[in-house]
């Protein structure tokens, strides 16, 4: 009995020790492939299963064909697309540049743009806009809850689809596994198309729940589209009952987040965002005209005057891709800011080349903002972030936690003149493992807004400085934030 435990011990560390080299060969960045070594190595068995799970790279090929997703994309716009007099602002032209030569992201003029901070403000400019449809209704979203908004907005669809509008859905698996699978098969029996993305199933499990699509896009008839960070979930309305550490029931006075709708020539690209998704998950390729039609006036029936954006890219990142582009253009925008730059993200877990920008920025005298929740709603990140946050302050970033609720919002803006807003969080996952996707605003109407939204977060929160618990901690609270921050690139 005793030999055959020492051979079973010898197997299992023969094993480790291939996995550890499987890591190591992948060549990943230094700092993911040292987490990944300390889980296999220190957690015995779940520290594989963990790996099994989460750490294997499927990405690029087997993820997604790139050659047809670029035949799709220059189908899909090269044929209707042309743009008279396009100009490009020389301060923002090496991004726009990037974007163009990274992924083939089209920057487009004269956008019409409104800004939401609330699902009480957003969810019923939702409802209204697909109450107007006529041709077709798409939507990328990571969560589809069924609770009373899903059900209402799902509703909504059904009511199209019996009109003859085309809906067709991408919601994520994994994003909607607590969703009964009656929920969308009603929708499906109604004739909307609604199709989970990158199922995850025995025995195919495995890292297929590692990359997730994090989008929020809707386009409606081609004409008016939506970009940002709500789910469809009341507690983009109510808010959300948590339980603290001491137990009690706490209610968030409100789910703080963004969205931005789109009309004219920037819907082009968020229309393109999704059917390369829709193609990636349906591989059915949508290349008709009517899917581009000619833009519009702004629909929005609104007392508040339409913003507008004087080019707009919708830039898209994954797995897939051999570079981050949304974290490059976040790193290009810090480096080049000369006023300011103002960010709002409800996890700081930043990668190397985004906190050296910041840190590099902050030294350089320019105003480096960062606003994130006081109380993230995921406690284990919330520990790792805090040395990150520090690192920042001792750097001469400006650090303030958000206190009237949770900070869901995910933006950028620097400089009144440039500004993005979309899924990305800045964190590992987003830059790396998600399927994000970003609005990147160039104006100073769009700029000056999403500014004024900043500064009125802030003024709801409490600066980290002054918070001696988070700026000193304890021996035994520091130890605990360098442990979780060993394992931040996992998360």
């Amino acid at each position: 009995m005793h030999e055959l435990s020492l051979i079973l011990v010898a197997i299992y560390y023969i094993i480790v020790v291939m996995i550890v080299v499987h890591v190591v060969m992948d060549n990943r960045q230094p700092a993911k492939t040292m987490a990944w070594a300390l889980v296999i190595w220190f957690v015995p068995v779940v520290g594989i299963v963990f790996y099994l799970f989460f750490g294997r790279n499927t990405r690029k090929e087997r993820l997604v064909s790139q050659r047809s997703l670029d035949q799709l994309s220059k189908r899909s716009m090269l044929e209707f697309v042309e743009q008279q007099n396009l100009r490009l602002p020389d301060e923002h032209k090496p991004v726009i540049d990037l974007f163009i030569n990274q992924s083939f992201t089209l920057p487009f003029k004269d956008s019409k743009v409104r800004l939401y901070t609330s699902g009480y403000d957003f969810f019923p400019a939702l409802l209204h806009e697909i109450a107007r449809a006529r041709n077709h209704i798409h939507i990328d979203i990571y969560i589809f809850e069924d609770d009373a908004l899903g059900m209402l907005i799902s509703d909504a669809l059904i009511a199209k689809a019996r009109q003859g509008v085309e809906v067709r859905i991408i919601y994520d698996d994994v994003g909607c596994w607590n969703v009964s699978h009656q929920f969308f098969e009603r929708m499906r029996e109604e004739g909307i198309e609604a199709v989970p993305f990158l199922p995850v199933r025995f025995p195919s499990f495995t890292s297929k729940v590692n990359y997730r699509n994090h989008r929020k896009l809707i386009v409606i008839d081609g004409q008016t589209g939506f970009i940002g960070g709500m789910n469809f979930a009341m507690r983009y309305v109510n808010g959300k009952r948590r339980e603290t550490r001491s137990g009690k029931k706490d209610t968030y006075r409100q789910w703080r987040d963004t969205m931005v709708q789109v009309s004219g020539g920037g819907v082009y690209s968020l229309q393109r965002a999704f059917l390369i998704d829709w193609y990636f998950v349906d591989r059915t390729l949508l290349s008709d005209r009517k899917y581009y039609p000619n833009s519009g006036g702004f629909k929005v029936e609104s007392r508040e005057r339409a913003l507008t954006s004087k080019l707009l890219q919708t830039v898209t990142s994954s797995p897939a891709s051999p570079n981050s582009e949304i974290m490059q253009g976040y790193v290009r925008i810090i480096l080049a800011a000369k006023k300011y730059v103002y960010i709002e993200t409800p996890y700081f877990l930043p990668t190397e080349p985004v906190l050296f920008a910041l840190k590099t920025a902050a030294g350089a005298g320019i105003d480096v903002r960062i606003l994130v929740p006081r109380d993230s709603d995921a406690w284990f990140t919330e520990w790792a972030s805090r040395s990150y946050l520090r690192d920042a302050v001792e750097a001469g970033v400006k650090v303030s936690l958000y206190t009237a609720g949770f900070l869901h919002s995910k933006l950028m803006v620097a400089d009144d003149s440039i500004c993005t807003c979309g899924s990305t969080n800045v964190d590992f996952r987003s830059f790396e493992n998600n399927f994000e996707a970003n609005a990147f605003f160039y104006g100073e109407d769009v700029a000056a807004s999403m500014k004024q939204m900043f500064l009125d977060d802030e003024s709801h929160s409490v600066s980290f400085s002054e918070l001696p618990d988070r700026l000193h901690p304890r021996f035994s609270v520091r130890l605990w934030e360098s442990f979780v921050r060993l394992l931040s690139p996992l998360m």
